[in-house]
């Protein structure tokens, strides 16, 4: 494990840690964003912790999160944070909620670790090194068949939108399963080979940075709408190899 991935996963815990602290909280403030979208107390003070830290570590690196403005870097490497990945399903006192920090350096997503504190899993995977869950190596799952797999989806409109020739889309009238278990748990159901396709129609770069290393070190495939592996896509779509590869085949041909 390298230096920057060490200190990743240590904040990454030591967020998670302070998020438990308000996890289930009666007292817990929520605002609105200008997006519409619900903060925490709980967020901003876990994004704080982390941007701090970093700073006091790498003065040069910059920082780009959720909840602050962006720092720009003095080099080229910049960190990406998502406090809280999930914060409905936290205000809730659902525990599928994730703590995400990824490390870009020129512009290639290098590493990535999500921590689910309420669940005590930690996944993290740093490029051309495998994924890993709680120390572990993890992989996707082998099945082929669109019949036999297990569809997660973030977003209702993914089930209610109209109808859509999209290979993605399609799914989730093909798949055995489909389970509306999102946000960041969703994708790394995929790297541990728990589900075959996970599926976010809107996506930030905080919002799937981290994600990408883990499922694709685990053996599977990270591509948004129109079939690119990129942070600021339009959304994101984590598959199994053969599952994965069929997907961006068929969008090829769109």
């Amino acid at each position: 494990m390298t230096s920057d991935l060490q200190l990743a996963v240590e904040l990454a815990e030591q967020a998670g840690q302070l998020t438990l602290n308000y996890f289930s909280r009666k007292s817990l403030r929520v605002f609105t964003k200008r997006d519409a979208t619900p903060v925490t107390e709980a967020d901003r003070e876990a994004e704080k912790l982390i941007r701090e830290a970093i700073a006091s570590c790498y003065p040069a690196d910059g920082v780009l999160g959720e909840e602050f403005d962006e720092r720009p870097a003095g080099n080229n490497r910049r960190w990406i944070i998502d406090p809280i990945d999930g914060t409905k399903a936290f205000i809730h006192g659902v525990p599928l909620y994730g703590v995400m920090i990824a490390l870009e350096i020129d512009g290639t997503v290098q590493l990535g670790v999500v921590n689910f504190p309420a669940l005590g899993e930690m996944y993290y995977a740093e490029k051309g090194c495998g994924a890993f869950l709680n120390g572990l190596p993890i992989a996707v799952s082998s099945i082929s068949d669109v019949k036999e797999a297990t569809v997660l989806y973030t977003e209702r409109e993914y089930l209610l939108d109209a109808a859509s020739q999209h290979p993605v889309d399609l799914l989730r009238h093909q798949a055995g399963l489909v389970r509306g278990w999102g946000d960041c748990y969703g994708h790394t159901r995929v790297a541990c080979g728990r589900a075959e396709v996970s599926v976010d129609k809107i996506m930030s770069p905080w919002d799937c940075a981290a994600l990408i290393p883990i499922v694709t070190e685990a053996g599977g495939c990270c591509f948004d709408y129109r079939g690119k592996t990129t942070i600021s896509g339009e959304g994101l779509v984590s598959a199994n190899k053969a599952i994965g590869t069929a997907l961006l085949d068929d969008i090829k041909n769109l």
